[in-house]
């Protein structure tokens, strides 16, 4: 019984750290300022984390596909989008070239290292998370048309 305990008490440990790890990953504003997920959410019950890259197409379709409706999520939800690059150093500064072209009304980050990648423990974009205060409560891997309905009813449980 007491092992039962220590293991679940153990278990707990690690997915308290885990989250403040998440939580606490340095980020980078297409400014070049310093930021991480907590200053991020702090405002914001609700919030959806999408790691994405310049190159990877499903990234794109699915912030473009979200982008024709979020106006009416946030009014509906009042959730705040995050899509995080994680374009390294030789593919970085084509985020913001296409940013403009975009026209995405979403807070855009740098993950240049990777570490929220890491941190998140995945290995594949796009990859999405609802947090609901500062916890995460839903996660999703790839893209394909129709997968915005999905994570728009996952965030409506979430309200």
């Amino acid at each position: 019984m007491k092992n039962t305990i220590t293991l679940c008490f153990l278990i707990l440990s690690l997915s308290v750290f885990s989250q403040n790890q998440v939580m606490d990953t340095s980020l980078k504003t297409l400014e070049g300022e310093s930021t991480n997920l907590k200053e991020i959410t702090k405002n914001n019950d609700l919030v959806i984390i999408t790691l994405w890259a310049t190159w990877c197409v499903p990234c794109k379709n699915e912030l473009d596909a979200i982008n024709d409706v979020y106006e009416d999520w946030k009014e509906e939800t009042n959730v705040e989008l995050v899509a995080v690059s994680i374009d390294d150093s030789r593919t970085v500064n084509r985020v913001k070239p296409l940013i403009n072209g975009k026209d995405w009304d979403y807070t855009i980050l740098l993950d240049t290292n990777n570490d929220l990648k890491r941190a998140l423990n995945t290995s594949t974009v796009p990859f999405t998370i609802i947090l609901k205060n500062g916890k995460i409560v839903y996660r999703h891997t790839g893209y394909t048309p129709g997968s915005e309905e999905m994570l728009y009813e996952e965030l409506k449980k979430h309200i």
